[in-house]
Protein backbone atom coordinates (compact mmCIF):
# COMPACT_ATOMS: atom_id res chain seq x y z
CA UNK A 1 0.00 0.00 0.00
CA UNK A 2 1.18 3.54 -0.73
CA UNK A 3 0.15 6.99 0.46
CA UNK A 4 -0.17 10.00 -1.86
CA UNK A 5 -1.27 13.60 -1.35
CA UNK A 6 -1.87 15.66 -4.50
CA UNK A 7 -2.93 19.29 -4.46
CA UNK A 8 -2.30 22.97 -4.91
CA UNK A 9 -2.34 25.93 -2.56
CA UNK A 10 -1.74 29.68 -2.33
CA UNK A 11 2.00 29.12 -2.85
CA UNK A 12 1.74 27.07 -6.04
CA UNK A 13 -1.35 28.47 -7.78
CA UNK A 14 -2.98 31.91 -8.11
CA UNK A 15 -6.60 32.36 -7.16
CA UNK A 16 -7.82 32.09 -10.76
CA UNK A 17 -6.47 28.51 -10.78
CA UNK A 18 -7.57 27.60 -7.24
CA UNK A 19 -11.13 28.68 -7.88
CA UNK A 20 -11.31 26.39 -10.92
CA UNK A 21 -10.41 23.41 -8.72
CA UNK A 22 -12.42 24.35 -5.63
CA UNK A 23 -15.25 21.96 -4.73
CA UNK A 24 -18.62 23.31 -3.66
CA UNK A 25 -19.54 21.81 -0.31
CA UNK A 26 -22.70 20.12 -1.58
CA UNK A 27 -20.75 18.32 -4.34
CA UNK A 28 -18.18 16.72 -2.05
CA UNK A 29 -20.13 13.59 -0.98
CA UNK A 30 -20.66 12.38 -4.55
CA UNK A 31 -17.11 13.39 -5.51
CA UNK A 32 -15.74 11.25 -2.67
CA UNK A 33 -17.75 8.28 -3.92
CA UNK A 34 -16.32 8.71 -7.42
CA UNK A 35 -12.80 9.10 -6.03
CA UNK A 36 -13.09 5.86 -4.10
CA UNK A 37 -14.21 4.04 -7.26
CA UNK A 38 -11.01 4.95 -9.12
CA UNK A 39 -9.15 1.69 -9.98
CA UNK A 40 -6.52 0.75 -7.43
CA UNK A 41 -7.44 3.40 -4.86
CA UNK A 42 -8.21 2.11 -1.36
CA UNK A 43 -9.12 5.27 0.58
CA UNK A 44 -9.63 8.92 -0.28
CA UNK A 45 -10.31 12.34 1.24
CA UNK A 46 -10.79 15.78 -0.35
CA UNK A 47 -9.84 19.01 1.43
CA UNK A 48 -11.14 22.14 -0.33
CA UNK A 49 -10.65 25.59 1.24
CA UNK A 50 -10.10 29.13 0.01
CA UNK A 51 -6.34 28.54 -0.10
CA UNK A 52 -5.94 24.88 -1.04
CA UNK A 53 -7.45 21.86 -2.75
CA UNK A 54 -5.89 18.52 -1.79
CA UNK A 55 -6.71 14.89 -2.43
CA UNK A 56 -5.22 12.32 -0.06
CA UNK A 57 -5.40 8.65 -1.05
CA UNK A 58 -4.03 5.25 -0.21
CA UNK A 59 -3.57 2.90 -3.13
CA UNK A 60 -2.39 -0.56 -4.05
CA UNK A 61 1.35 -0.70 -4.71
CA UNK A 62 1.04 -1.43 -8.42
CA UNK A 63 -1.42 1.43 -9.01
CA UNK A 64 -0.38 4.66 -10.74
CA UNK A 65 -2.09 6.68 -8.04
CA UNK A 66 -0.67 9.99 -9.25
CA UNK A 67 -2.28 9.62 -12.67
CA UNK A 68 -5.54 8.36 -11.16
CA UNK A 69 -5.88 11.39 -8.88
CA UNK A 70 -4.94 13.90 -11.57
CA UNK A 71 -7.45 12.36 -13.99
CA UNK A 72 -10.06 12.50 -11.23
CA UNK A 73 -9.43 16.20 -10.59
CA UNK A 74 -9.50 17.03 -14.29
CA UNK A 75 -12.77 15.19 -14.82
CA UNK A 76 -14.45 16.51 -11.67
CA UNK A 77 -13.58 20.13 -12.38
CA UNK A 78 -14.01 19.91 -16.17
CA UNK A 79 -10.46 21.03 -16.95
CA UNK A 80 -7.59 19.69 -19.00
CA UNK A 81 -5.15 17.63 -16.97
CA UNK A 82 -2.22 19.26 -18.78
CA UNK A 83 -3.52 22.69 -17.74
CA UNK A 84 -3.57 21.99 -14.00
CA UNK A 85 -0.55 19.66 -13.69
CA UNK A 86 2.10 22.45 -13.49
CA UNK A 87 0.40 23.87 -10.38
CA UNK A 88 0.16 20.58 -8.49
CA UNK A 89 2.43 19.24 -5.78
CA UNK A 90 2.66 15.56 -4.96
CA UNK A 91 3.84 14.05 -1.68
CA UNK A 92 4.17 10.36 -0.95
CA UNK A 93 5.36 8.22 1.97
CA UNK A 94 7.00 10.13 4.81
CA UNK A 95 6.82 13.40 2.83
CA UNK A 96 3.03 13.02 2.65
CA UNK A 97 2.88 12.41 6.40
CA UNK A 98 4.99 15.50 7.06
CA UNK A 99 2.83 17.60 4.73
CA UNK A 100 -0.38 16.48 6.44
CA UNK A 101 1.02 17.20 9.90
CA UNK A 102 2.15 20.68 8.74
CA UNK A 103 -1.25 21.44 7.23
CA UNK A 104 -3.08 20.36 10.40
CA UNK A 105 -0.70 22.45 12.52
CA UNK A 106 -1.21 25.55 10.32
CA UNK A 107 2.43 25.69 9.24
CA UNK A 108 1.46 25.50 5.56
CA UNK A 109 -1.24 28.18 5.81
CA UNK A 110 -1.14 31.65 4.31
CA UNK A 111 -1.55 32.87 7.89
CA UNK A 112 0.80 30.76 10.01
CA UNK A 113 -0.92 29.74 13.23
CA UNK A 114 -4.49 30.40 12.11
CA UNK A 115 -6.92 27.89 13.65
CA UNK A 116 -9.43 27.55 10.81
CA UNK A 117 -7.51 24.95 8.81
CA UNK A 118 -7.68 22.37 11.59
CA UNK A 119 -11.46 22.69 11.70
CA UNK A 120 -11.63 22.44 7.91
CA UNK A 121 -9.45 19.33 7.94
CA UNK A 122 -11.61 17.75 10.64
CA UNK A 123 -14.72 18.47 8.58
CA UNK A 124 -13.15 16.87 5.49
CA UNK A 125 -12.20 13.83 7.56
CA UNK A 126 -15.67 13.54 9.11
CA UNK A 127 -17.33 13.64 5.67
CA UNK A 128 -14.94 11.03 4.24
CA UNK A 129 -15.48 8.86 7.30
CA UNK A 130 -19.24 9.17 6.89
CA UNK A 131 -19.03 8.19 3.20
CA UNK A 132 -16.81 5.22 4.04
CA UNK A 133 -13.88 6.48 1.95
CA UNK A 134 -11.60 6.70 5.00
CA UNK A 135 -11.56 3.51 7.01
CA UNK A 136 -8.01 2.25 7.40
CA UNK A 137 -4.55 3.78 7.22
CA UNK A 138 -5.81 7.28 6.36
CA UNK A 139 -8.05 7.09 9.41
CA UNK A 140 -5.04 6.32 11.59
CA UNK A 141 -2.94 9.04 9.96
CA UNK A 142 -5.55 11.79 10.20
CA UNK A 143 -6.30 11.00 13.82
CA UNK A 144 -2.59 11.32 14.52
CA UNK A 145 -2.45 14.61 12.58
CA UNK A 146 -5.09 16.10 14.87
CA UNK A 147 -3.07 15.07 17.92
CA UNK A 148 0.10 16.55 16.41
CA UNK A 149 -1.71 19.86 15.81
CA UNK A 150 -2.86 19.87 19.42
CA UNK A 151 0.69 19.25 20.60
CA UNK A 152 2.07 22.06 18.42
CA UNK A 153 -0.45 24.52 19.86
CA UNK A 154 0.13 23.45 23.46
CA UNK A 155 3.96 23.40 23.27
CA UNK A 156 4.51 26.55 21.18
CA UNK A 157 2.90 29.98 20.93
CA UNK A 158 2.17 29.53 17.24
CA UNK A 159 -1.51 30.34 17.73
CA UNK A 160 -1.03 33.38 19.96
CA UNK A 161 -2.18 36.63 18.35
CA UNK A 162 -2.28 35.03 14.92
CA UNK A 163 -3.20 37.42 12.12
CA UNK A 164 -6.34 36.14 10.43
CA UNK A 165 -7.33 36.68 6.81
CA UNK A 166 -10.17 38.92 7.93
CA UNK A 167 -7.78 40.97 10.08
CA UNK A 168 -5.49 41.40 7.08
CA UNK A 169 -8.49 42.62 5.06
CA UNK A 170 -9.29 45.25 7.67
CA UNK A 171 -5.65 46.37 7.76
CA UNK A 172 -5.77 46.87 3.99
CA UNK A 173 -8.94 48.94 4.39
CA UNK A 174 -7.09 51.15 6.88
CA UNK A 175 -4.33 51.69 4.31
CA UNK A 176 -6.91 52.85 1.77
CA UNK A 177 -8.93 55.17 4.01
CA UNK A 178 -6.36 56.07 6.66
CA UNK A 179 -9.03 55.62 9.33
CA UNK A 180 -12.21 53.56 9.37
CA UNK A 181 -13.96 55.89 11.81
CA UNK A 182 -17.44 56.62 10.49
CA UNK A 183 -17.21 54.19 7.55
CA UNK A 184 -20.18 51.96 6.70
CA UNK A 185 -19.68 48.28 5.86
CA UNK A 186 -21.69 45.64 4.02
CA UNK A 187 -20.83 41.99 4.68
CA UNK A 188 -22.08 39.46 2.14
CA UNK A 189 -21.96 36.09 3.83
CA UNK A 190 -22.37 35.35 7.52
CA UNK A 191 -19.91 32.55 8.16
CA UNK A 192 -16.80 32.37 10.31
CA UNK A 193 -14.79 34.73 8.07
CA UNK A 194 -17.56 37.35 8.08
CA UNK A 195 -17.93 37.13 11.85
CA UNK A 196 -14.19 37.58 12.36
CA UNK A 197 -14.17 40.55 9.96
CA UNK A 198 -17.11 42.15 11.77
CA UNK A 199 -15.22 41.90 15.05
CA UNK A 200 -12.12 43.62 13.63
CA UNK A 201 -14.17 46.26 11.82
CA UNK A 202 -16.09 47.13 14.96
CA UNK A 203 -12.81 47.54 16.85
CA UNK A 204 -11.55 49.81 14.05
CA UNK A 205 -14.46 52.16 14.70
CA UNK A 206 -16.76 51.69 11.68
CA UNK A 207 -20.09 53.51 11.94
CA UNK A 208 -22.31 50.58 11.02
CA UNK A 209 -22.36 47.01 9.75
CA UNK A 210 -24.98 45.62 7.39
CA UNK A 211 -25.20 41.88 6.75
CA UNK A 212 -26.69 39.99 3.79
CA UNK A 213 -26.80 36.21 3.71
CA UNK A 214 -28.84 33.58 1.90
CA UNK A 215 -30.11 32.39 5.28
CA UNK A 216 -31.94 35.37 6.78
CA UNK A 217 -31.78 34.00 10.33
CA UNK A 218 -27.99 33.79 10.16
CA UNK A 219 -27.59 37.34 8.85
CA UNK A 220 -29.91 38.66 11.57
CA UNK A 221 -27.96 36.84 14.27
CA UNK A 222 -24.61 38.23 13.04
CA UNK A 223 -26.01 41.74 12.64
CA UNK A 224 -27.45 41.68 16.15
CA UNK A 225 -24.13 40.50 17.62
CA UNK A 226 -22.39 43.62 16.24
CA UNK A 227 -25.19 46.19 16.62
CA UNK A 228 -25.81 46.17 12.87
CA UNK A 229 -28.76 45.35 10.65
CA UNK A 230 -29.66 42.62 8.20
CA UNK A 231 -30.90 43.07 4.64
CA UNK A 232 -32.36 40.58 2.20
CA UNK A 233 -29.72 38.79 0.15
CA UNK A 234 -31.62 39.33 -3.08
CA UNK A 235 -31.77 43.11 -2.60
CA UNK A 236 -28.38 43.95 -1.06
CA UNK A 237 -27.43 46.04 -4.13
CA UNK A 238 -29.97 48.66 -3.02
CA UNK A 239 -27.83 49.50 0.03
CA UNK A 240 -24.45 49.36 -1.76
CA UNK A 241 -24.38 53.10 -2.62
CA UNK A 242 -24.49 53.87 1.11
CA UNK A 243 -21.47 51.65 1.86
CA UNK A 244 -17.78 52.54 1.96
CA UNK A 245 -16.53 48.98 2.42
CA UNK A 246 -17.85 45.73 0.92
CA UNK A 247 -16.50 42.41 2.18
CA UNK A 248 -17.68 39.25 0.44
CA UNK A 249 -17.13 35.79 1.91
CA UNK A 250 -19.99 33.74 0.54
CA UNK A 251 -20.07 30.27 -0.96
CA UNK A 252 -21.80 31.30 -4.18
CA UNK A 253 -20.39 29.54 -7.28
CA UNK A 254 -20.72 32.72 -9.37
CA UNK A 255 -20.20 36.48 -9.21
CA UNK A 256 -22.65 38.18 -6.87
CA UNK A 257 -21.24 41.66 -7.62
CA UNK A 258 -20.56 42.61 -11.24
CA UNK A 259 -18.79 45.48 -12.99
CA UNK A 260 -22.11 46.75 -14.32
CA UNK A 261 -23.61 46.88 -10.83
CA UNK A 262 -20.58 48.72 -9.48
CA UNK A 263 -20.73 51.32 -12.27
CA UNK A 264 -24.26 52.12 -11.17
CA UNK A 265 -23.27 52.21 -7.50
CA UNK A 266 -20.35 54.58 -8.17
CA UNK A 267 -22.64 56.94 -10.06
CA UNK A 268 -25.01 57.08 -7.10
CA UNK A 269 -22.03 57.66 -4.78
CA UNK A 270 -20.79 60.49 -7.02
CA UNK A 271 -17.54 58.54 -7.38
CA UNK A 272 -16.65 58.57 -3.71
CA UNK A 273 -14.08 55.73 -3.24
CA UNK A 274 -15.11 52.24 -2.20
CA UNK A 275 -12.99 49.42 -0.79
CA UNK A 276 -13.97 45.90 -1.88
CA UNK A 277 -12.43 42.73 -0.47
CA UNK A 278 -13.36 39.34 -1.90
CA UNK A 279 -12.12 36.47 0.26
CA UNK A 280 -14.34 33.91 -1.48
CA UNK A 281 -13.00 31.03 -3.56
CA UNK A 282 -14.30 30.92 -6.21
CA UNK A 283 -14.34 34.72 -6.34
CA UNK A 284 -17.71 36.41 -5.93
CA UNK A 285 -16.80 39.88 -7.22
CA UNK A 286 -16.13 40.19 -10.94
CA UNK A 287 -12.35 40.88 -11.18
CA UNK A 288 -12.62 43.63 -13.80
CA UNK A 289 -14.48 45.75 -11.24
CA UNK A 290 -10.96 46.80 -10.29
CA UNK A 291 -10.66 48.67 -13.60
CA UNK A 292 -13.21 51.25 -12.43
CA UNK A 293 -11.97 54.53 -11.00
CA UNK A 294 -12.31 54.97 -7.23
CA UNK A 295 -12.78 51.25 -6.64
CA UNK A 296 -10.10 49.36 -4.71
CA UNK A 297 -10.73 45.63 -5.14
CA UNK A 298 -8.59 43.03 -3.39
CA UNK A 299 -8.89 39.26 -3.38
CA UNK A 300 -7.43 36.76 -0.95
CA UNK A 301 -4.08 36.64 -2.76
CA UNK A 302 -3.65 40.38 -2.26
CA UNK A 303 -3.42 39.89 1.49
CA UNK A 304 0.15 38.64 1.11
CA UNK A 305 1.88 41.82 2.30
CA UNK A 306 0.09 41.86 5.66
CA UNK A 307 0.49 38.11 6.02
CA UNK A 308 4.24 38.23 5.25
CA UNK A 309 4.84 40.65 8.12
CA UNK A 310 2.91 38.26 10.33
CA UNK A 311 5.12 35.38 9.26
CA UNK A 312 8.35 37.26 10.02
CA UNK A 313 7.28 37.79 13.60
CA UNK A 314 6.31 34.15 14.01
CA UNK A 315 9.31 32.49 12.37
CA UNK A 316 10.93 31.39 15.63
CA UNK A 317 7.71 29.80 16.82
CA UNK A 318 7.31 28.13 13.45
CA UNK A 319 10.81 26.64 13.78
CA UNK A 320 9.86 25.16 17.15
CA UNK A 321 6.74 23.70 15.58
CA UNK A 322 8.76 22.22 12.70
CA UNK A 323 10.94 20.37 15.22
CA UNK A 324 7.83 18.84 16.76
CA UNK A 325 6.60 17.85 13.28
CA UNK A 326 9.92 16.13 12.48
CA UNK A 327 9.78 14.20 15.74
CA UNK A 328 6.19 13.14 15.10
CA UNK A 329 6.94 12.06 11.53
CA UNK A 330 9.81 9.90 12.76
CA UNK A 331 7.57 8.40 15.43
CA UNK A 332 4.86 7.68 12.87
CA UNK A 333 7.31 6.07 10.46
CA UNK A 334 8.65 3.84 13.23
CA UNK A 335 5.09 2.85 14.08
CA UNK A 336 4.37 1.99 10.46
CA UNK A 337 7.58 -0.03 10.09
CA UNK A 338 6.67 -1.93 13.23
CA UNK A 339 3.27 -2.65 11.74
CA UNK A 340 4.96 -3.95 8.59
CA UNK A 341 7.20 -6.33 10.52
CA UNK A 342 4.39 -7.70 12.73
CA UNK A 343 3.01 -10.17 10.13
CA UNK A 344 6.51 -11.66 9.66
CA UNK A 345 6.97 -12.09 13.42
CA UNK A 346 3.57 -13.77 13.71
CA UNK A 347 4.33 -16.05 10.73
CA UNK A 348 7.70 -16.97 12.26
CA UNK A 349 6.13 -17.84 15.59
CA UNK A 350 3.42 -19.90 13.91
CA UNK A 351 6.02 -21.73 11.80
CA UNK A 352 8.07 -22.64 14.88
CA UNK A 353 4.95 -23.78 16.71
CA UNK A 354 3.93 -26.04 13.82
CA UNK A 355 7.40 -27.68 13.81
CA UNK A 356 7.33 -28.08 17.59
CA UNK A 357 3.85 -29.64 17.62
CA UNK A 358 4.74 -32.03 14.79
CA UNK A 359 7.86 -33.24 16.63
CA UNK A 360 5.91 -33.76 19.86
CA UNK A 361 3.31 -35.83 17.96
CA UNK A 362 6.10 -37.93 16.44
CA UNK A 363 7.61 -38.45 19.88
CA UNK A 364 4.26 -39.58 21.31
CA UNK A 365 3.98 -42.23 18.58
CA UNK A 366 7.36 -43.67 19.62
CA UNK A 367 6.99 -43.44 23.40
CA UNK A 368 3.41 -44.63 23.70
CA UNK A 369 0.99 -43.31 26.34
CA UNK A 370 2.41 -40.54 28.55
CA UNK A 371 1.26 -39.40 31.96
CA UNK A 372 -0.10 -35.85 32.31
CA UNK A 373 3.10 -34.82 34.07
CA UNK A 374 5.20 -36.20 31.21
CA UNK A 375 3.03 -34.44 28.61
CA UNK A 376 3.40 -31.15 30.48
CA UNK A 377 7.18 -31.59 30.77
CA UNK A 378 7.59 -32.32 27.04
CA UNK A 379 5.49 -29.29 26.06
CA UNK A 380 7.42 -27.03 28.45
CA UNK A 381 10.83 -28.24 27.23
CA UNK A 382 10.02 -27.97 23.52
CA UNK A 383 8.42 -24.54 23.88
CA UNK A 384 11.45 -23.34 25.81
CA UNK A 385 13.76 -24.50 23.02
CA UNK A 386 11.58 -22.85 20.35
CA UNK A 387 11.41 -19.56 22.25
CA UNK A 388 15.20 -19.47 22.59
CA UNK A 389 15.68 -20.11 18.87
CA UNK A 390 13.04 -17.52 17.90
CA UNK A 391 14.27 -14.85 20.29
CA UNK A 392 17.24 -13.76 18.16
CA UNK A 393 15.45 -13.28 14.83
CA UNK A 394 12.40 -11.64 16.47
CA UNK A 395 14.51 -9.24 18.55
CA UNK A 396 16.48 -8.25 15.46
CA UNK A 397 13.29 -7.70 13.47
CA UNK A 398 12.00 -5.39 16.19
CA UNK A 399 15.33 -3.55 16.36
CA UNK A 400 15.61 -3.08 12.60
CA UNK A 401 11.92 -2.24 12.03
CA UNK A 402 12.48 1.48 11.38
CA UNK A 403 15.96 1.16 9.85
CA UNK A 404 16.51 1.49 6.08
CA UNK A 405 17.71 -2.12 5.92
CA UNK A 406 14.60 -3.34 7.73
CA UNK A 407 12.78 -4.37 4.56
CA UNK A 408 15.76 -6.42 3.43
CA UNK A 409 15.94 -8.21 6.77
CA UNK A 410 12.26 -9.12 6.55
CA UNK A 411 12.88 -10.65 3.12
CA UNK A 412 15.86 -12.66 4.41
CA UNK A 413 13.96 -13.98 7.46
CA UNK A 414 10.97 -15.02 5.37
CA UNK A 415 13.26 -16.81 2.93
CA UNK A 416 15.39 -18.55 5.57
CA UNK A 417 12.39 -19.89 7.43
CA UNK A 418 10.28 -20.49 4.30
CA UNK A 419 7.50 -18.20 5.42
CA UNK A 420 6.16 -17.75 1.88
CA UNK A 421 4.96 -14.46 0.36
CA UNK A 422 3.97 -11.48 2.52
Amino acid sequence: MKLLITGLNHNTAPIEVRERLAFEENTLPDALDRLRRQPGLIEGMILSTCNRVEVAVTAEEETNAEAAVEEFLAEERSIERSWVTPYLYRHDGSNAIRHLFRVASSLDSMVVGEPQILGQLKSAYALAKDRGTVNGFLDLLLTRAFNVAKRVRSETEIGENAVSVSYAAVELAKEIFGSLQGKRVLLIGAGEMAESAARHLRRAGVAGIVVANRTRERSEALAEAFQGRAVDYDTFTTVLPEMDILLVSSAAPHYVVTREQMQTVLGLRRNRPMFLIDISVPRNIEPNVNELDNVFLYDIDDLGKVVDSNLQGRREMAEQAEEIISEEVERMMHRLKTREVAPTIISLQEQFERVRAAEVDRMRAKLGPLSPQQEEAIVAITRGIVNKIAHGPIAELHRQAAAPEGAGLITIIRSLFKLGEG
